[in-house]
């Protein structure tokens, strides 16, 4: 029987813990993959349900426009039998059409309709605008094209697709500074402020807190900072929150998956993404990314 040197030992031993390092490899990138399919399919389905909703809103927004123009016509006839009320004083019609007006409450509906209209128009305009942020935040791009977009307007529709999630916990403070567009790809960007923002609500204790969110510009550069004064991170998970299957959050809460994935999309823009954070004072993620794909020839828009 060959008995094997300390050598050999020592090199098997070394190669069985690269395979096994080379096997964790791939396990997260496979579940990585899994992660973004899913995120595609979902992407894909409130894509499609935008594109529906959106067509029976365009035209209950056109009639409720065609109703407003209605109505205003026939509070202008309305307006012209009162003025001829008077050359009626004193006969049964007169009469008759006091009590009626007193009955309906003319004069309370002349005032609140309009009110109502009014409300009704505000509260379908921002139906219509959560549709269209549904719409940009779950864009697909089927040739995963690059294109130049604004990183405001992907917060902001992020900011609104996630807004029951963040509304009961926190307040949210936009200091935006000057921002160029940027090449990327937005729908991957756009599920990157997703992981933070949500990240930043979960990290608020009981009591209602504040979540900022920053951009600024510098050189060839842009910068977004999401930063929340919740219970902050450890300083022995820093190093760690970006691994995948990392989580501090229960069983059941979190996969540990978003912080990975939100890592591997802001790498693939060839930015990157630092974290300072102090136990109770709460944590800023810092997303910095570069205004033109690098390596790549293009025109500005």
């Amino acid at each position: 029987m060959t008995t094997m040197t300390n050598s050999e030992l020592i090199s098997l031993q070394r190669a069985n813990q690269e395979l096994r390092a080379l096997n964790d490899s791939l396990r997260a990138a496979q579940d990585q993959l899994l992660q973004s399919e899913r995120l595609a399919s979902i992407g894909q389905l409130a894509a499609g349900v935008a594109h529906e909703i959106n067509n029976p809103i365009g035209y209950v927004f056109s009639n409720f426009g065609t109703l407003q123009a209605y109505l205003e016509r026939v509070f202008e006839m309305l307006e012209a039998y009162e003025q001829a009320e008077p050359a009626l004083a004193g006969s049964a019609v007169a009469t008759r059409l006091a009590a009626l007006r007193e009955r309906i409450e003319l004069d309370y509906l002349k005032q609140d309709i309009p009110m109502l209209m009014g409300e009704s128009k505000e509260g379908l305009s921002r139906v219509r605008q959560i549709v269209q942020d549904l719409k940009d935040f779950s864009r697909v791009d089927t040739n995963r094209e690059w294109v130049w977009a604004s990183l405001h307007q992907g917060i902001d529709s992020t900011l609104n697709i996630v807004a029951n999630e963040i509304k009961y916990r926190a307040e949210v403070r936009r200091e935006y500074g000057d921002l160029p567009d940027i090449e990327c790809l937005p729908s991957e960007l756009n599920q990157v402020f997703l992981n933070l923002l949500v990240n930043a609500a979960h990290a608020v204790g009981p009591e209602r807190g504040l979540i900022v969110v920053r951009s600024g510009h510098a050189g060839d550069r842009v910068w977004v900072e999401v930063e929340d004064d919740g219970c902050g991170i450890a300083p022995d998970h820093l190093a760690r929150v970006f691994d995948p299957f990392f989580t501090t959050k229960p069983v059941g809460r979190g996969t540990g998956l978003g912080l990975s994935l939100a890592y591997g999309i802001v790498q693939k823009h060839q930015g990157r993404i630092d974290l300072r954070s102090e136990p109770g004072h709460g944590a800023c993620f810092r997303v910095t990314l570069p205004v033109r794909r690098p390596g790549v020839e293009g025109t500005a828009p």
